[in-house]
């Protein structure tokens, strides 16, 4: 009889070590869940962030094509070009 409960009283303890170790598992998902959507939030304004930085950055570009070496303007009137072909383009679909 004794040895049947030291058999309970060990399981019983075994239950408890596991129940808690559950439980602090379940508070460390819970915590790593909360991080992960912060953590993807900030990736979502860096990726904003990015792409406003690059519009600005080929705005210049831009502007300084205009303004500067021979290469630069020949990469400015190539951007004019393209820029009228798609209006063109885009008449022409209009006009049909």
């Amino acid at each position: 009889m004794t040895e049947l409960l030291d058999i309970i009283g060990s399981l019983e303890n075994k239950i408890s070590k596991l129940v808690h170790t559950m439980e602090v598992l379940e508070l460390s998902k819970e915590r790593l869940q909360s991080e992960l959507i912060q953590i993807k939030e900030s990736n979502k304004k860096l990726e904003s962030d990015v792409v406003a930085w690059e519009e600005k950055y080929n705005s210049l570009k831009m502007a300084n094509s205009m303004l500067g070496s021979n290469a630069d303007k020949t990469e400015a009137k190539l951007k004019i070009n393209t820029l009228i072909r798609e209006l063109d383009h885009c008449i022409a679909q209009l006009s049909e």
